[in-house]
């Protein structure tokens, strides 16, 4: 049989749990819900994550991979979650404040205090990250002034990963790809910036042992082999932030940029180069470490099918939720030809992407009396395809990446009208893998080179087939959507003195 990784994927409202074989086939796994909760005895809106919670949550998903997938077989197990969120724990793991959810707004004005001291473009230039509010550097300031007790008490800040393996391990640590989400790394070095710790007061003695993706940790402990029904001994491996590691698993090519697909769109290259200059900051770039040490991976936050579940819940309503809801919505836009009959949807423009500084709201313009609604799903479609091509322009001038096709992973992978229309407006070839759901595929690489299986990420890079589908754009859309996309991008700048006027 062929040896596995098991693969804790915890994203910021799933947790999953992935055995994944040497060849990249998943043989298991096992979900439940996620997500912040109200910090009990808190003032209302501070979010926080029940990490108990979560400890039980990966531990239970493991017990039920391991009933279908013998523990023999795994040779390594890897955690890879979402960004930016940590917590201080004592010297047995146990939390001293609770880790603060991305949700969490408490870190608004502390934000606006760090800027207005160092500069934005300062801090954009070290650390590669704009002000997001909740930058895991504000939270660490805002425990140095609100809970200094409680960093008395620490032993070591571990961000999420780090917060599960050490129930795995008892060992505590970090690796490059979850740190760049902090706000508080020199990117350019792979290290931590010490200015930034001294400027928020944040002791650097908190901060744990770096460990790469693909390094080991430590080893399952008897007690956290009992919780998941691993091995005891079983070696556990560093990967870090999900987005690092859907790169990997998409099987991302030299001249390809990644779409990750979901409630959001975030568009991800891999770069031998660090730039952060004037304009990726103006364009809203951010960069983060790449999983291989000389790389970054730059990227676009933006809007994505929460757009479509949008218009999903006000004008598909009457059909089922679920498949038989998006055939609906997918059949009746693809009889309407580009351009959705006159209508344009705007997405809201929200996230870092390049539509961001014009300060507008979402807006659905061309509304007659005979508008369907597979005309407006249709248009949703094309505005987010439309901010896709901005968001291009915007790797070009800043990062020097001139994309020559695209691989799309996640959730809106799946939907085939979304990638030819993706393909038609950028003029680009769209490449989806068999396996949309990267995330896991690509912890489990970095695991199985861990795990001794392979001696490398090329080499597990390599033994894999991606199974891809490729759609190529059409000559005759690619002409009609090059006049669309005109119109479109001279109407984000005329729309927001509209919106200022009113808010």
């Amino acid at each position: 049989m062929e040896p596995a990784a098991l693969v804790f994927d915890c994203g910021s409202t799933t947790i999953r749990v992935v055995a994944i074989d040497a060849t990249g086939k998943a043989l298991a796994q096992a979900s439940r819900p996620s997500g912040p909760v109200q910090q009990p005895g808190a003032p209302k809106g501070w979010y926080v994550y029940d990490v108990d919670f979560l400890w039980k949550a990966v531990s239970g998903c493991a017990r039920r991979v391991l009933r279908k997938v013998a523990p023999s077989r795994i040779q390594a197990v890897t955690v890879t979650t979402w960004g930016a969120d940590g917590a201080p724990v004592d010297a047995s793991g146990r939390l001293t404040y609770p880790e603060i959810a991305w949700r969490c707004e408490r870190t608004v004005e502390t934000g606006r205090r760090l800027v207005a001291r160092l500069g934005a473009r300062r801090l954009f230039r070290v650390t590669g990250y704009p002000l997001i509010h909740f930058n895991t550097i504000l939270r660490m300031a805002w425990l140095k002034k609100n809970a200094p007790a409680a960093l008395a008490k620490a032993s070591h800040f571990l961000m999420t990963p780090g917060l599960v393996s050490m129930r795995l391990t008892g060992q505590a640590s970090i690796d490059p790809t979850i740190a760049s989400t902090s706000m508080a790394m020199d990117q350019a070095r792979r290290d931590w910036s010490d200015d930034l710790l001294r400027a928020v007061g944040f002791p650097r003695r908190l901060l744990p042992p770096w460990v790469e993706p693909g390094g080991v940790i430590g080893q399952v402990t008897a007690s956290a082999a009992r919780a998941t029904g691993l091995a005891k001994g079983t070696p556990v491996v560093a990967a870090g932030h999900d987005t690092q590691f859907a790169i990997l698993g998409a099987g991302v090519r030299p001249g390809e940029a990644v779409v990750s697909s979901g409630t959001w769109e975030i568009l991800i290259a891999r770069s031998a180069a660090f730039r952060p200059n004037k304009a990726s900051f103006e364009g809203g770039l951010l960069y983060e470490c790449d999983a291989q040490a000389g790389r970054w991976n730059p990227q676009l936050l933006m809007m994505g099918s929460g757009v479509l579940e949008w218009v999903a819940g006000r004008w598909f309503a009457d059909v089922p939720a679920g498949g038989k809801r998006y055939d609906a919505m997918i059949g009746e836009a693809a009889q309407e030809p580009p351009g959705a009959a006159g209508l344009t949807l705007m997405p809201a423009f929200t996230g870092t992407g390049p539509s961001a500084r014009y300060g507008a709201k979402g807006a659905l313009l061309g509304l007659t009396l005979n508008t369907t609604r597979g005309q407006i799903y249709r248009a949703a479609l094309e505005g987010l395809a439309y901010q896709l091509k901005d968001a291009l322009a915007v790797f070009k001038k800043g990062a020097g990446i001139d994309a020559k096709a695209l691989r799309v992973v996640g959730g809106g992978a799946r939907n085939a009208l979304w990638n030819q229309i993706r393909a038609d407006v950028t003029g680009l070839p769209v490449v989806v893998p068999a396996e949309v759901e990267a995330t896991a595929l690509g912890a489990a690489m970095v695991a199985l080179v861990g795990g001794g299986v392979y001696g490398s990420i090329d080499e597990a890079r390599r033994a894999i087939d991606f199974g891809e589908t490729v759609t190529q754009p059409s000559k005759k859309a690619v002409a009609r959507y090059a006049g669309l996309y005109g119109a479109y991008r001279r109407l984000a700048p005329a729309l927001a003195p509209f919106y200022r006027a009113r808010t």
